[in-house]
């Protein structure tokens, strides 16, 4: 009995911590989205590959052209707790 109010307490002292943890990494989230900006990559490690820059670039400038305002404003949309906007070219896909 005793061990199991022991075990109790150490647990709900664990979940007391990871919900303190999630408070804090998510406030960590919230002043990052509040202040729009370039982001550093993540992880990047600059390892060669034989794609070249240029292809890289022209490809980038195409295909990502609008990336930055669609996140912008999913990010708005998520925060706000709206339903994503149907896809239209899902039902072509389907």
């Amino acid at each position: 009995m005793a061990e199991d109010s022991i075990l109790e307490r150490q647990h709900q002292r664990e979940r007391a911590q990871e919900r303190q943890r999630l408070r804090e990494q998510e406030q960590r989230d919230l002043e990052v989205e509040a202040h729009r900006g370039p982001r550093p990559l993540e992880g990047y490690a600059g390892g060669h590959t034989t794609w070249a820059s240029a292809q890289d670039d022209a490809e980038a400038a195409i295909v990502h052209a609008n990336d930055a305002e669609q996140s912008w404003e999913a990010s708005q949309r998520q925060a706000r707790l709206e339903p994503e906007p149907e896809d239209p070219d899902a039902r072509e896909r389907d």
